[in-house]
């Protein structure tokens, strides 16, 4: 299983970004898909998941509002939408699989994306 993660860069406060992570040696639409972001000196910590079929989707409160994930499981690609983005978003942010359930625990997930770093400026 490979993913990879793309998409981030700088932006000023109040941007936007659109990561993507493109996903192989896996069925896809059978795995959620998760996305978690880990800022310096801070714990790896849950931003977005969303369910194989793309039905079913959850977002940390800190994101709710301002962040979407959504999936293309023809491209097996997922995607997290970032508007209104804060300082406090700094982070490098990382996709994830690990099986055929929901949840929030970074431990609960096998395979991991090489990151993408996005720096918001205020």
């Amino acid at each position: 299983v490979q993913l990879q993660a793309s998409g981030g860069g700088l932006v000023q406060a109040g941007g936007s970004l659109r990561l993507s992570c493109a996903a192989s040696g896996l069925t896809f639409s059978n795995y959620y898909m998760g996305w978690f972001r880990q800022a310096p000196g801070k714990e790896r910590e849950f931003v977005a998941a969303i369910s194989g079929s793309g039905r079913s989707a959850w977002l940390a409160d800190s994101v709710k509002g301002r962040f979407t994930i959504s999936r293309d499981n023809a491209k097996n690609t997922v995607y997290l939408q970032l508007n209104s983005l804060k300082p406090e978003d700094t982070a490098v942010y990382y996709c994830a699989t690990g099986g055929t359930y929901y949840s929030r625990d970074y431990k609960e997930y096998t395979y991991w994306g090489q990151g993408t770093q996005v720096t918001v400026s205020s």
